[in-house]
């Protein structure tokens, strides 16, 4: 029997009524043109655009701008600085920021305006429009001079493989802007008709032009008639700046994912942007003394017999040195928090041995654990889950230098506080320092980590994509973190490879590995300049360049240039020829002597020039257009710099190089050999033999001097030199003092003291005011002062004439007087 024959007789009216129906659905479906496969009717994904703004609405400092789908969010953070945010559907995601931990707490009076034409939302010192007609968003300052303006709407393209959007921001670009920042691209300083690129890589002997490399620091400074603005697009993943490349007209940002967000920072001077720039991702703690001296690197000093005979090199050649560097031939088999008992039977013994004579010990750290069960380290965080996963749940491996890896995910708090405690050991092993390398993170052959490896993000949850830019940070924050509980009231010395705006909240930082090529020390000093102004003040160079062989001349070039960075040391290949400062013999050995000596003569006025970062937010070096900003010209000038705002440096940057010209800002300057006067606003030529880097110090300038000293806290100091620079108009400077190695200074217990000198005819007076807790244990001042106009006829201090001055040669003037002085009087 066919199943058709079990069917039930259909009714006849219920037969009817279902064909009816059909013959509805029928002429429906032709109607509305149904289609078999619906994906048909998809649109094609394009760029969106903001359309027009129809509805506001205000929550705190928070003000709203939608088109009916999209919404924009303007929040007003300070009175000089104004947040962007961009959701595509109106959904913005949860608010977090490793740049930016936390925005500053302060109220800020604004007002929300509407006319035809457009919403203002107004603080008393800018204003940032959104323009009805089609949601075009400019900023202008209190004269209604626009200074930023959006050249097409905000936009964004679905990414259909990864979920999310990519953004992109486009504004108008003047006919005479430039640009400055973005961390230490290997370009010209000034970034106009340039198109650079964010993503942390591993570039070995990188060249110039060369993009990306080591960081991803996504904020630059605008500069068009005498107004500066910075743009901080707050975004992670892998980003791109175009400054007017494309279009001569247009300057561009945008990213792969995420969200739209940047800050605007107003000026109008390039100094205000940089110091609201710190303002919102924090400025560089104040560093050991002993991290400002000089320091010796190699790839790599082992076994330990060489690491002593190294550093008995510095003490026999009266060289000063602070810091001894272990690269990763220190460990056993490549294994990070251990010792090869090969090459290093007794570290804890050869570290205290270093330290009685002078010298901290700083070892390197990779994120790259080997797999290998019988490793603790990897034992631990295999056993705990604290190393990064693929989508698919496997574990993320790749080959560094220990074989095959496993790397921690330093996006997870839980991992931090793990990372941290393992360097308990190092520690109590007596390494004062960590240097945090590969980490961008690098891993052999395929470059990096692959786009589906997930992070923690402290909660966030995010792809390797997003995560990529800030895990070198995060590492090195929680090496920081580590050390700074291990080392109780000791500051940390920490340096880092790769990083992420904000990173200065954790590190040092160096340029990478750079090559022994004239180009590169020329490039060294742009880019030094650059991370400066771009919030990362305490960089260097590797010193000699790390791959290829530099020549005595190059070598020694490079000592003088490094000794007005504010982090100063030499570094190289293990291919190489070894190149410590006496490696070239005479005369290089004597000038770089002199030069490093230099340093620790100066090293008051680094460490004042230090704390006026952290306190204040200035940044350590300051390009020549930082001064002058009202110059064009100063735009493109790169090869000069002022080593916080007194001192102008003049590397040289050509083989064979027996003079060249230097532009002095306006006002006054003291050749720092000749002691020479010289007017400033002007081009001049000066010599150049090899021992002599022109160096200029700003008239009314007081310029502290510490004795020199093989190593940092050699010798109590008995005295403070203080260089005094005739000025015939008020000029103010500063000293700051505290412990060197403690934390006491963010109790305030510190001394802050500032000097007012201004000259005439017939008088040079010198003002001293001292704020703070800290008293130093030297009782006085050895005054030598330069310039003067006229022969003193007698000195008298705090209404008390000085009873000995004495003259030289070169008409200087010197005696000696308390510490504690008020007012000096140095009379015709």
């Amino acid at each position: 029997m066919s199943m058709a024959e079990n069917v039930p007789d259909p009714n006849p009216e219920l037969l009817t009524a279902k064909l009816l129906q059909v013959e509805e659905i029928a002429v429906d479906e032709e109607e509305f043109h149904h289609l078999n496969n619906p994906a048909e009717s998809i649109k094609p994904i394009v760029k969106k655009y903001l359309g027009t703004p129809n509805h506001s609405e205000q929550s705190g400092n928070k003000i709203f701008f939608s088109d009916g789908d999209a919404k924009v969010e303007i929040l007003v953070v300070t009175n000089e600085i104004i947040r962007v945010r961009l959701a595509p559907h109106s959904v913005f995601l949860e608010e977090f920021s490793y740049a930016v931990p936390q925005l500053p707490q302060r109220h800020v009076e604004f007002t929300l305006l509407e006319n035809d034409k457009e919403y203002i939302v107004a603080t008393p010192v800018i204003n940032c429009h959104i323009r009805k007609q089609d949601f075009f968003i400019s900023f202008s300052d209190k004269n209604d001079t626009i200074t930023s303006s959006d050249a097409v709407p905000m936009h964004w393209e679905e990414n259909t493989q990864f979920g999310g959007y990519y953004v992109f921001c486009t504004k108008t670009c003047q006919e005479q802007e430039s640009f400055f920042g973005l961390g230490d691209k290997a370009t010209e300083f000034n970034l106009r008709g340039k198109r650079l690129k964010n993503w942390n890589t591993d570039a070995y002997s990188f060249s110039f032009n060369q993009d990306p490399l080591y960081r991803s620091i996504p904020f630059y400074i605008s500069l068009n008639d005498n107004v500066a603005h910075g743009i901080f697009f707050d975004n992670t993943f892998k980003a791109y700046f175009d400054f007017a490349a494309e279009d001569r007209n247009r300057t561009s940002f945008w990213a792969d994912g995420g969200e739209l967000q940047y800050y605007y920072i107003h000026g109008p001077h390039m100094m205000d942007v940089v110091k609201n720039y710190h303002l919102l991702t924090g400025t560089h703690p104040m560093p050991p003394l002993w991290a400002l001296g000089y320091h010796q690197c190699r790839w790599s000093y082992y076994p330990e017999n060489k690491v002593r005979v190294i550093a008995n090199g510095f003490r026999q050649n009266r060289i000063p040195c602070d810091g001894i560097y272990l690269d990763i031939d220190y460990m056993d088999g490549y294994r990070c928090f251990t010792w090869s008992p090969k090459y290093f039977p007794n570290p804890k013994k050869m570290i205290a041995d270093l330290a009685e004579n002078g010298f901290k010990t700083v070892v390197i750290i990779d994120p790259g654990i080997r797999v290998d069960d019988n490793y603790w380290v990897f034992k631990e965080g295999k056993e705990k889950k604290y190393f990064c996963r693929r989508c698919d749940d496997y574990f993320m491996e790749g080959h560094v230098w220990p074989g095959r890896c496993q790397f921690p995910d330093f996006t997870n708090p839980e991992v931090r506080a793990w990372w941290g405690d393992l360097f308990d050991g190092l520690v109590e092993t007596g390494v004062a320092g960590v240097w945090n390398d590969m980490n961008e993170p690098a891993v052999f052959g395929s470059g990096s980590f692959p786009d589906d490896v997930r992070h923690q993000y402290d909660g966030y949850r995010g792809s390797h994509r997003k995560a990529h830019n800030v895990y070198g940070m995060q590492m090195v924050r929680a090496t920081y973190e580590g050390l700074r509980k291990q080392l109780k009231n000791k500051r940390p010395f920490t340096i880092t490879r790769a990083g992420y705006a904000g990173v200065q909240r954790y590190s040092s930082v160096w340029t990478g590995d750079n090559v022994a090529t004239w180009e590169h020390l020329k490039l060294g000093n742009i880019q030094l300049q650059r991370l400066s102004v771009s919030g990362i003040s305490f960089c260097g160079t590797d010193i000699g360049g790390f791959s290829g062989e530099p020549d005595g001349e190059l070598f020694t070039r490079w000592i003088q240039m490094g000794t007005f960075s504010p982090f100063m040391r030499a570094h190289s290949a293990g291919d190489t020829k070894e190149r410590e400062p006496w490696s070239f013999g005479e005369p290089f050995t004597s000038i770089n002597r002199r030069f490093i000596e230099l340093r620790y003569r100066l090293i008051p006025y680094l460490y004042s020039t230090f704390w006026e970062h952290h306190r204040y937010g200035f940044p350590i070096l300051r390009p020549v257009v930082m001064q002058e900003q009202d110059v064009l010209m100063n735009h493109f000038r790169q090869d000069e710099f002022t080593y916080g705002d007194k001192i102008l440096v003049c590397p040289v940057l050509h083989p064979g190089q027996q003079t060249r010209n230097v532009y002095l800002p306006k006002g006054k300057w003291y050749n720092f050999w000749t002691l020479d006067m010289v007017e400033g606003a002007q081009e001049i030529t000066v010599p150049t033999p090899l021992d002599i880097m022109p160096l200029f110090v700003k008239a009314g300038s007081v310029i502290p001097e510490y004795p020199v000293m093989q190593y940092t806290g050699e010798t109590e100091i008995e005295e403070v030199k203080l260089n005094i620079y005739y000025s015939d108009y008020e000029v103010k400077s500063f000293l700051f003092e505290d412990y060197g190695e403690t934390f006491a200074y963010e109790q305030d217990i510190y001394l802050e003291k500032k000097f007012v000198v201004k000259g005439d005819e017939r008088k040079l007076t010198i003002k001293q005011t001292m704020e703070g807790l800290y008293t130093p244990r030297y009782e006085g001042y050895h005054f030598k002062v330069n310039g003067l106009p006229f022969v003193p006829s007698r000195i008298v201090a705090d209404g008390k004439e000085v009873p000995t001055i004495s003259s030289n040669a070169d008409k200087t003037y010197e005696f000696k007087f308390t510490k504690n002085f008020k007012q000096i009087e140095i009379y015709k």
